[in-house]
């Protein structure tokens, strides 16, 4: 298989992609350069400084023999410069992943439709999807100088990902059928991972930000920590006051998504930028400067990044990360900042802060997906989570015009899960059910059902005579317009007798609740919008974090039986479907199993939507060069990583 045909093996929600995204390739069109730089020099001048001072080896020798060459979006830069962006205080590392973490084996095109070469610089797949040879770029190296091979893959693969100590059960992206992968070194530059069973989606997986353990872990700096390579281990972790070696592991490499990614300053990356002043409690900055041996140069030749250095200030508020953006103190941003409700402040304000609008294409379902927790430890709770007709009724009850038309603008519909409209997957049942405003028949379903007894104040008992109450979980820092939606939802419930408690909480709480299976309901962005196949997480168990209606039923998939609880079977009928789906390449038989599991999760019914998810945007300084002025919004496009910010610059 050559660099470009993986494009072959995408799903048919691809053919979505192109049609629904159309006019990245114009607004971001990777042309020619306009300026000619070949004369200029081909690194930055601090590195030119260091490399004549004889503190830094010359870039030929920091480059590989064929590195990676990004074309920029609009013209070639030119270096120097410091790039600020905001964080939202001490969980927000997900933040800098998606400006300078996201650097695995393959990467995204602009447009969504295409896997790339990223860290290979090519593959090849068997007639089976079972078996996938990766070339490296001789030469390359981490950021500290020590070359970057196979060893460290399989190192990354075998030694860590499917170490019981580090990780409960072998991470997802690594794992088909209930088998995890088998990576194995060919030579210095090629590496085989092998499965059991067809994985048609592999590559496409491991160009989302989950994919990126086999790039995490350097072998020369990790293995210290690890007692496979290092007897002396123990020394270390008494030495660090940690309860043992994987503790210690985590706490110097971190993990895909946890902020000790980013507290370890000694840590080696393939990043484009490496940090300096790292993320850690009380913290009021991360500060990241370049990384002398980032393997990917323009055109002319000239090694990435452009911008020498990125300030990420820790905010603790939104209301702070707002006034620095109208005041012109970021540079990029949309995370925390794009919601409806600031757009007219932050259009108002873009002379005075020197800063233009760019378009976020939504590839979510939903904009706010309601997780009522099926697997409650409260066996009353449970019961009434769990009955199809109680979540129904409570969708009835939900006024979603007056929502969308005070929080939304009116700029959304009346959704429940499922791709969107226009998407070949579309599923009209799954997307539309339950979302008509009854509550005549609200009420009527909640008395059928058993729930038809009140108090004084109207509000309905369980059979056993006592309140129904539960709270909903919800981050307000994080998504502020879910907030105003469920405080709608709140009184339009009242109105059938329910009585429930909009739950603000910090996100590590959030996490923790969730994780542990403490919370009675959540909320969170519904996924699958334009890629259903890569966050499935409202069709089934599947997210260990995301699918909150039943967290233990998706411990149970994620471990093949060992952990959480088994779920019916409609669920396990649908797991089926989603890895024989994933396990092919014929994309009629992968669209006829989504369909049957689409079938199913309609008729189930396990979570409640309120509306498609909406268009957001962002802001970038007018002087930020090669920026798009349209791009994707998605966890599996981590925007604006696959825009590659290594090429972007101030002119």
């Amino acid at each position: 298989m050559t660099d470009t045909s993986p494009a072959d093996r995408l799903d048919t929600a691809a053919t979505s992609r192109r049609s629904v995204l159309a006019g990245f390739a114009g607004a971001a069109a990777m042309g020619v350069p306009g300026v000619a730089l070949a004369q200029e020099a081909k690194e930055a001048p601090a590195l030119a400084k260091l490399v004549a001072d004889g503190k830094l080896p010359k870039l030929a020798d920091r480059l590989p023999a064929k590195p990676l060459v990004v074309t920029p979006i609009e013209t070639s830069g030119t270096y120097g410069g410091q790039l600020r962006r905001g964080l939202r205080g001490s969980a927000d590392h997900n933040g800098i992943l998606r400006m300078v973490g996201n650097q695995g084996l393959v990467r995204w095109n602009m447009e969504f439709t295409q896997v790339l070469p990223n860290v290979v610089e090519s593959w090849e797949v068997n007639e089976a999807s079972t078996v996938f040879t990766f070339k490296l770029r001789a030469g390359m190296r981490w950021s500290d100088g020590h070359p970057f091979t196979a060893d460290d893959i399989v190192f990354s693969i075998e030694d860590c990902c499917k170490n019981s100590e580090l990780y409960r059960s072998v991470p997802s992206p690594l794992v088909i059928a209930n088998k995890p992968g088998t990576a194995t070194k060919i030579d210095d530059t090629t590496v085989r991972i092998a499965f059991e069973a067809p994985y048609a989606l592999f590559l496409e997986i491991m160009a989302t930000p989950l994919g990126q353990h086999p790039t995490l872990f350097p072998k020369h700096y990790a293995s210290r920590f690890h007692p496979k390579y290092n007897a002396g281990v123990a020394d270390l972790v008494k030495a660090a006051n940690v309860a043992d070696w994987g503790a210690l592991f985590r706490a110097k490499l971190g993990d895909i998504e946890i902020p000790a990614r980013w507290g370890n300053p000694e840590k080696p990356t393939l990043d484009p930028w490496v940090v300096e002043e790292p993320y850690t409690g009380g913290a009021t900055r991360v500060l990241m400067r370049r990384n002398p041996y980032f393997w990917q140069v323009d055109p002319q030749g000239r090694q990435l990044p452009y911008i020498d250095a990125i300030n990420f200030g820790i905010s603790q508020d939104v209301e702070s990360l707002m006034l620095d953006a109208i005041s012109g103190k970021l540079d990029i941003q949309d995370r925390h900042i794009d919601t409806l409700q600031n757009k007219p402040t932050l259009s108002q304000n873009m002379a005075k802060g020197g800063y233009r609008l760019i378009e976020l294409v939504n590839s979510g379902s939903q904009q706010c997906q309601i997780y009522f927790n099926m697997t409650h430890k409260d066996p009353k709770m449970r019961a009434m989570f769990a009955n199809k007709e109680f979540r129904q009724a409570l969708s009835l009850g939900i006024d979603r015009a007056e929502i969308i038309e005070l929080v939304y603008l009116g700029q959304s519909e009346p959704y429940q899960a499922g791709p969107r409209p226009g998407h070949p997957w579309h599923h009209a049942a799954l997307a539309k059910q339950f979302t008509d405003h009854d509550t005549a028949k609200a009420n009527a379903m909640l008395d059928r059902i058993g729930y038809g007894k009140k108090n004084a104040q109207g509000q309905r008992l369980h059979p056993d005579g006592s309140k129904i109450f539960f709270a909903i979980d919800v981050i307000p820092t994080l998504y502020p317009d879910l907030v105003d939606t469920l405080e709608l939802v709140k009184r339009h419930w009242a109105e059938i007798g329910i009585d429930c408690k909009v739950n603000t909480i910090e996100r590590a709480l959030y996490y923790t609740r969730g994780d542990n299976n403490e919370h009675d309901v959540a909320v969170w962005p519904g996924s699958g919008g334009l890629d259903p196949m890569l966050d499935p997480r409202d069709f089934f168990a599947q997210h260990p974090q995301g699918s909150r209606y039943a967290i233990p039923w998706t411990q149970w998939y994620v471990s093949n039986g060992k952990e959480g609880e088994a779920p019916p079977d409609g669920q396990k009928q649908r797991m089926k479907l989603f890895d024989e789906a994933r396990g092919t390449a014929d994309l009629a038989k992968r669209g006829a199993a989504m369909k049957q599991l689409f079938d199913l999760t309609a008729e189930a019914f396990e979570t409640v939507g309120v509306c498609l998810a909406v268009n957001a945007f962002g802001i970038a300084n007018t002087k930020l060069r090669n920026v798009p002025k349209k791009m994707p919004a998605s966890w599996s496009w981590p925007n604006p990583g696959p825009a590659m910010p290594q090429q972007f610059f101030f002119g």
